[in-house]
């Protein structure tokens, strides 16, 4: 996908230190935290026809699109109990998936405004011992120290960058994740049916989508110093479960 898109003024979300520096990342990042947003704000869109006339749009306006694409990463890495669990890009994740019968402690980092304030807001009413907050930042900088996390958690929003990108992700994932740790993250998988026409739905509500084949980012994942362990296929998106040497 290329189609040019106007973007929404930058988020500070770079500081100059950054050894990971870049104008267009600090600008996909900027916009995916806008598409966001948006969506979190339920603010409604001007959208062409042709889209609307889509079946791929007809089921995002039900609701049913989100249920068939969700990746149940708990189905490969549970979180268990006291487990220290980051989710990056965790949207709201805590007020939909079970984690307080999980009984795992959770921290998050966002790029949306909106999602970071509502769990911050929301969290501590739910169990105020489990949850540990939500930092705002990207994911290629996380706000947390070395060697302090069991699971790390990305799900929904890899497609959104390019694989340069995640090699840098990769590197800071390694870094806050204890020597036995895992991570799980899901990866668009473009060979699937729906692949194309949700590429071009995401487009169109504020984000590309980069359609990598799985090949290029598995071999990003072993560059990086990861070992696949697991992977589950879904309708959308495929599940990998990663351990780093």
């Amino acid at each position: 996908m290329s189609k040019k898109r106007n973007s929404p003024d930058p988020i500070e979300l770079f500081p100059s230190q950054s050894p990971y520096k870049s104008e267009n990342w600090q600008e996909i990042v900027a916009q995916v935290g806008y598409r966001f947003n948006r969506q979190y704000q339920q603010q409604d869109l001007e959208l062409p026809a042709e889209l609307q006339e889509m079946p791929i749009y007809q089921e995002w306006v039900s609701g049913l699109l989100s249920g068939r694409i969700v990746s149940p990463f708990w189905e490969i890495a549970q979180p268990k109990k006291n487990q220290h669990c980051l989710d990056i890009g965790c949207g709201v994740s805590l007020l939909i998936y079970p984690w307080r019968d999980w009984l795992a402690y959770f921290y998050g980092q966002e790029i949306s405004t909106v999602a970071r304030d509502t769990l911050n807001s929301r969290g501590p009413q739910l169990n105020s011992k489990l949850f540990k907050g939500v930092e705002l930042g990207p994911a290629h900088q996380l706000n947390y120290s070395a060697d302090q996390f069991d699971l790390a958690i990305a799900t929904g929003f890899s497609c959104y960058f390019p694989l340069k990108y995640w090699s840098a992700v990769l590197v800071e994932v390694k870094r806050v994740l204890k020597p036995e740790g895992y991570f799980v993250f899901d990866i668009l998988n473009p060979q699937q049916p729906l692949a194309e026409d949700w590429a071009v739905l995401e487009t169109y509500l504020g984000a590309e989508v980069f359609l990598e084949p799985l090949a290029e980012w598995e071999k990003m994942i072993k560059a990086t110093g990861g070992k696949i362990v697991a992977r589950q296929s879904g309708e959308l998106f495929d599940l990998y479960k990663v351990k780093f040497s």
